[in-house]
């Protein structure tokens, strides 16, 4: 069973320096200046403020997207997309059957306290 995996590494050299944290969408609209259909989200996490995400989660409506919880990393540098400066990446796969890029982000199972980290 062949497989493409990546060299393993060390969690304090990778997953510990990551800064992942769940959040929630306060809000998800079209983003017209991205190079790609993709939303502006706001997403709440907790003490670590509000912060702003471009992504390509069209595969959900705007109102599938508000309130749910999401996990990002915060510590990546913003990155320009369009005219926004997204702050925060959301951890998302590819959605089944779209384009590649296109995504469906990740939940967890039960509600979680904004700001957890991820362990």
């Amino acid at each position: 069973m062949p497989t493409d995996l990546k060299p393993t590494v060390r969690p304090e050299d990778t997953l510990e320096r990551l800064d992942i944290r769940l959040g929630r969408v306060l809000s998800a609209e079209l983003e017209p200046s991205a190079p790609r259909p993709a939303y502006r989200l706001q997403i709440d996490f907790g003490r670590y403020g509000v912060r702003s995400s471009v992504g390509r989660f069209t595969s959900h409506p705007p109102s599938e997207l508000v309130g749910r919880q999401v996990m990002g990393v915060l510590n990546f540098e913003p990155r320009q997309i369009g005219d926004v400066s997204s702050e925060v990446l959301i951890i998302g796969i590819q959605a089944r059957g779209k384009d590649s890029g296109e995504a469906t982000f990740l939940t967890p199972a039960l509600e979680g306290k904004l700001g957890s980290k991820l362990f």
